[in-house]
């Protein structure tokens, strides 16, 4: 199926069109690490739970994204979703890494 086919079909809201993209597989042509990039991206945007976060992250590291691309993906969306939402979740996605962030260190 073309792009304008597919778009036609979400447009519509027929189910199908949709149904490709359920779990890491079936993002079309991107790799299964971009797919979970942006979606971690879409999840930042919509203040997405906690354990959302964690379950996409481990999949991107799964399919070989590693710590700072993860964080690169913050850096990236900063500028449309805002900087609250970035706030909000960098340190869920520090915790999904498995760093414990000292937020009230006063070191540098």
């Amino acid at each position: 199926m073309d792009y304008s086919e597919h778009l036609r079909r979400l447009s519509i809201d027929e189910q199908q069109a949709g149904s490709v993209l359920d779990g890491v597989q079936g993002a079309g042509d991107l790799d299964a690490r971009t797919s979970c990039l942006v979606r971690l991206a879409a999840l930042v945007a919509v203040a997405a739970p906690e354990s959302s976060l964690h379950r996409e992250i481990d999949r991107a590291i799964g399919a070989g994204a590693d710590a700072d691309t993860i964080v690169q993906v913050l850096d990236t969306v900063m500028p449309i979703v805002g900087r609250p939402r970035v706030v909000t979740a960098a340190p869920r996605i520090a915790t999904a890494l498995g760093d414990d962030l000292d937020l009230l260190s006063t070191e540098d």
